[in-house]
């Protein structure tokens, strides 16, 4: 499914570069293949904010060739923004209003930082759900990262996240707990996802609301899960869409903070990130930070950075192609309709072998 390049966004030249292919907005409109519309709802801190916008468009644009893709970004009011990033909001994301009247197939919601222990009393919560009764109507599938799949269970379900002892981050091995499941075709039966959290939904908690676990970890707990109808609603606990280097990054980004006296200790590795070499240039840099010695984190991260696996990147495009497969298969030509003819909003699936519900 070719990109299609639709907005001034930096992103798609950014991808472009890369070696993906994006499809001139002229070049598109010739082609005689059907559209799909995804909205992108980025909620991320403006560190994140363009990383995350580029790491999910580069993972919509990986899927098969069945459809162009058409993205459009766009974001909420009550988050904490700098100028900068406001003025990029502004001038390359779209207005959720025009996006209601034009209509979308398909909505992707990303995760955010809080500040409150309680989610609904955070200034974004209210618009947020707002998107989501919206999209409840009009959208025939929503795929949540992170914490938005935890502010969402906590609407729909009365699902309160626990807190964890410690931060939960690292690239963390996973098996698929119902390997009949469409959204799961192709999908190898261990395969690895990286975490970064401090809170938890646990698999008794998902299946007392009737929703069916897809994929979880002994050690990392649930990533995966989908609502009781199996695909109007898509939870992620973990981050598929992360880049090669983006753990690394956090690393960084938490000495940081702890040499400048923002944190009493330094960050833990992310577990099972680091191999062979890497593993032994993270264990120095940690050991220097616990010593107080002198660290080039910069010339460190250039370092680690050259030796890094990604295991999680085929399995995150699979999963992707998978759902949007299966958007294709169910939504209307006509994007401001939800569903085609016939199609069971309560059982859109009903064509499809899915586990027992």
């Amino acid at each position: 499914m070719p990109l299609v390049e639709h907005l001034d966004l930096p992103t798609f030249s950014r991808l472009r570069e890369q070696g993906h292919e994006v499809l001139p907005l002229d070049h598109a409109v010739h082609q005689d293949i059907r559209e799909l519309h995804i909205g992108f709802l980025n909620m991320m801190p403006d560190g994140a904010l363009v990383a995350t916008e580029r790491q999910f468009i580069r993972l919509v644009g990986n899927c098969n060739r069945i459809a162009q893709f058409y993205v459009y970004p766009f974001s909420l009011p009550g988050l904490a923004r700098s100028d900068e990033s406001r003025e990029y909001i502004e001038r390359y994301y779209c207005n959720f209003e025009d996006l209601k009247e034009q209509g979308l197939d398909a909505l992707i919601i990303t995760g955010a930082n809080v500040a409150n222990p309680r989610l609904e009393e955070e200034a974004f919560w209210e618009p947020l759900m707002e998107v989501v009764r919206w999209a409840d109507q009009n959208v025939a599938s929503i795929l949540c990262s992170c914490l938005a799949t935890h502010a969402l269970l906590k609407y729909l379900h009365g699902i309160e996240r626990e807190p964890l002892a410690q931060k939960r981050w690292g690239v963390y091995s996973h098996r698929i707990s119902s390997p009949g499941h469409p959204l799961l075709r192709g999908i190898n039966t261990r395969f690895d996802v990286p975490h970064s959290r401090y809170n938890e939904i646990s698999r008794v908690q998902l299946e007392d609301a009737g929703l069916t676990i897809l994929a979880e970890s002994e050690e990392g707990g649930v990533h995966m899960a989908v609502s009781p109808d199996q695909f109007r609603l898509i939870y992620f606990q973990g981050h598929p869409e992360y880049d090669i280097n983006s753990l690394l990054k956090e690393f960084k980004r938490e000495a940081l903070r702890y040499l400048s006296g923002e944190l009493d200790a330094p960050p833990p590795l992310p577990a099972h990130y680091f191999h062979g070499e890497a593993a032994q240039l993270a264990r120095q840099l940690h050991q220097q930070l616990e010593s107080a010695e002198q660290a080039d984190l910069d010339l460190l991260e250039k370092r680690l950075e050259s030796l890094l696996d990604n295991t999680w990147g085929d399995t995150a495009k699979a999963v992707v192609n998978n759902w949007l497969g299966l958007v294709y298969q169910v939504t209307n030509l006509d994007r401001t309709k939800q569903f085609m003819q016939g199609i069971d909003p309560n059982d859109p699936l009903q064509m499809f072998t899915c586990p027992d519900k």
